[in-house]
C-alpha cells in the first residue's frame, strides 16, 4: 500500500502556522497515570505514535473502524497544531487466529493473511484514513523479534518449555502498572493469555512458539518457530522509535494483557522507563445496547456499513463521540448523524448563495461571531479531544449564522471566514464533501417545480404558486421566500 504523506498538499495550504497559543496546550487522558496531561513530546515538536493494527484473519468491522478513524482524526489534529508526527501502525499477519481460520478454510496461513491485509488497506482508503506513515507487517520483522527474545533470555526474564519460550512475569516488579492489576489478579485473568500446563505463573506469556506441524515457522538460534503476539509490537516499535516513544494507542480491550506485556518486555530489555509516555485507549462498541456478535446477528462489517451509508457518516458519528467512552450503534443514530451533516451542508450552500448574489449583506459587521466559536471549538479539542463539546460549538455557530443571514446582519467577509473555518476543521475530520457542494444535489424535478413557481409568482398567480409549493414539499423540501428570491431547505 502506498504510504500517505505527513502533510498532503491540500493540508499544507491550510496549515501555515499554529493559530493560537492554546495549540501548545493539547491535553489528553493518559491511561498510565489515570489523569489528563499536556502532551510534551520527548524531542521538541516531534511525536512518535504507534497504534495497534488489525489481526488479518477476517473482515474488518465497525469496531475496528472506531479505533482507526479516531486516531486518523487525532493525528491530523496534532499536525494541525504544529507537531511533526510519525504515525506507525502494525499488521499482525502471523497469529493463532490466522492459523486456525486458514485450517478451517483449507488455505495457507500466509495466503489468508495476505488477502485480508489487502482488503484492510482498501477499507482504510474507503474510510478516508490517510494519516498513517508506515504500516509494518509482523512477518517483515522476524529478525528483530528473535533479537528481543535472545536479550530477554540473557537477562533472565525468559524460560523455555517444550512448546515455546515464556516471559516470567514474577521477575518484573512493575507488572500490572498500566492495567492497575497485581500479579495475583493477572494470573486470575484468562483474556487471550497463552495456555501451557507447565508455566511458572498462569499469566506468563509466550515470546516464541516452537514449530508445530502445518504451521508457519522461521529458523532461530533457540529453535525453529514463530513469534508470540505481544513481542511483535515491541520489536517493530524498537526498530522505528528505539526503547521509548511518545504515544501508544489502541482499543480499551488491549490494555490487558497485550499492552501490559509490551511494557514488561521492552522495559526489561532496555532498563528505560517508561516505554511510552502517553497511553490512549478508545472505548467499547455496542450495537443497540448489546455486544457485537455473529451469534446475535448484529455483527456489522465495514463492507456492510458502506452498502447503506456514506463513509463520512461513520466518521462523523465517531467524531461526535468522546473517544474514550463506550459508543452504541443503531440505525436511529445514523439517521440523526445524517440530519446533522445536512444542517452543516445546508449552511455552507446558503453562505455560497449569499456570497454569489452579494445581496442582503452589510458592508461591515461587528458580530465577532467566528472568533469566539473558533476559539471555543479548539479549546474543547485541546481538552482531551472533547469532540462532543467541540461540535456543539459548531451547531451553535450554524444557528447564529442562519439567524444573522435572515436579518441581513452579516457581511461577505464574515461569511467567507465562517466558510473557510468549516473547511479548516474538515481537513481534520473529513465529514463534508466540499466537491459535492459545488454541484446542486437538488433533484431536477424540484428545480423545475421551483422555476414554475417563480413564474407563477411573477404573474401573481398565487393559487398555482401554492400548488407548486405543495408539490415541492412532497420531495422533502420547503420553500422560503426572501427579498433575494426563493430558497429551498430540506424538510427534516
Amino acid at each position: 500500500m502506498k504510504q500517505s504523506k505527513i502533510h498532503p498538499a491540500k493540508y499544507r495550504k491550510a496549515v501555515i502556522s499554529p493559530k493560537a497559543k492554546l495549540f501548545n496546550r493539547v491535553k489528553i487522558y493518559n491511561t498510565l497515570s489515570g489523569k489528563k496531561e499536556i502532551i510534551k513530546p520527548l524531542k521538541g515538536k516531534n511525536i512518535n505514535i504507534f497504534v495497534c493494527g488489525p489481526t488479518v484473519y477476517d473482515h474488518s468491522h465497525i469496531g475496528h473502524a472506531i479505533n482507526f478513524i479516531f486516531f486518523d482524526c487525532f493525528v491530523k489534529y496534532l499536525r494541525f497544531c504544529g507537531f511533526k508526527v510519525f504515525y506507525l501502525q502494525n499488521i499482525t499477519d502471523i497469529d493463532d487466529r490466522i492459523i486456525i481460520r486458514a485450517k478451517e478454510k483449507g488455505v495457507l496461513a500466509k495466503n489468508l493473511a495476505k488477502a485480508f491485509t489487502v482488503e484492510h488497506f482498501k477499507k482504510m482508503k474507503l474510510l478516508g484514513i490517510n494519516s498513517v506513515n508506515k504500516y509494518a507487517k509482523a512477518t517483515n520483522y522476524i529478525k528483530e523479534i528473535i533479537n528481543q527474545v535472545i536479550r530477554l533470555e540473557k537477562k533472565g526474564y525468559a524460560y523455555r518449555l517444550n512448546d515455546g519460550i515464556y516471559f516470567d512475569i514474577s521477575k518484573f516488579k512493575n507488572y500490572g502498572k498500566l492495567s492497575h492489576r497485581t500479579i495475583l489478579q493477572a494470573e486470575d485473568s484468562v483474556s487471550r493469555i497463552d495456555y501451557s500446563r507447565n508455566k511458572k505463573n498462569r499469566g506468563d506469556f509466550c515470546l516464541w512458539k516452537f514449530h508445530a506441524e502445518g504451521e508457519p515457522s522461521w529458523p532461530a538460534p533457540f529453535g525453529k518457530g514463530r513469534p508470540g503476539w505481544h513481542i511483535e509490537d515491541t520489536a517493530i516499535t524498537e526498530k522505528f522509535f528505539g526503547p521509548q516513544y511518545d504515544i501508544h494507542g489502541g482499543g480499551i480491550d488491549l490494555i490487558f494483557p497485550h499492552h501490559e506485556a509490551e511494557i514488561t518486555q521492552m522495559e526489561s530489555i532496555s532498563g528505560k522507563k517508561p516505554l511510552v509516555k502517553y497511553w490512549m485507549h478508545s472505548g467499547f462498541l455496542t450495537i443497540n445496547g448489546q455486544k457485537m456478535s455473529k451469534s446475535l446477528n448484529n455483527f456489522i462489517t465495514i463492507n456492510d456499513f458502506l452498502k447503506n451509508h456514506q463513509y463520512r457518516n461513520l466518521r462523523f458519528w465517531i467524531a461526535k463521540s468522546l473517544w474514550r467512552s463506550p459508543v452504541d450503534y443503531s440505525e436511529m443514530v445514523m439517521v440523526e448523524i445524517k440530519y446533522n451533516l445536512e444542517k452543516i451542508e445546508e449552511l455552507l450552500r446558503r453562505i455560497k448563495m449569499q456570497i454569489t448574489k452579494n445581496k442582503g449583506l452589510v458592508e461591515k459587521s461587528k458580530n465577532n461571531l467566528l472568533k469566539k466559536h473558533r476559539d471555543d471549538f479548539y479549546k474543547n479539542l485541546n481538552d482531551d479531544f472533547n469532540t462532543p463539546k467541540a461540535f456543539a460549538v459548531i451547531f451553535e455557530l450554524i444557528k447564529k449564522t442562519n439567524a444573522l443571514i435572515d436579518k441581513n446582519k452579516v457581511s461577505k467577509k464574515e461569511l467567507d471566514e465562517i466558510y473557510d473555518f468549516l473547511k479548516e476543521i474538515n481537513l481534520i475530520f473529513d465529514i463534508i464533501d466540499f466537491d459535492k457542494l459545488k454541484k446542486s444535489n437538488i433533484p431536477n424535478e424540484v428545480e423545475q417545480l421551483l422555476g414554475k413557481r417563480e413564474n407563477y409568482r411573477k404573474s401573481q398567480d398565487w393559487s398555482r404558486a401554492d400548488e407548486m409549493r405543495l408539490e415541492i414539499e412532497k420531495y422533502g423540501y420547503l420553500v422560503e421566500d426572501t427579498k433575494e428570491g426563493s430558497i429551498l431547505k430540506k424538510n427534516y
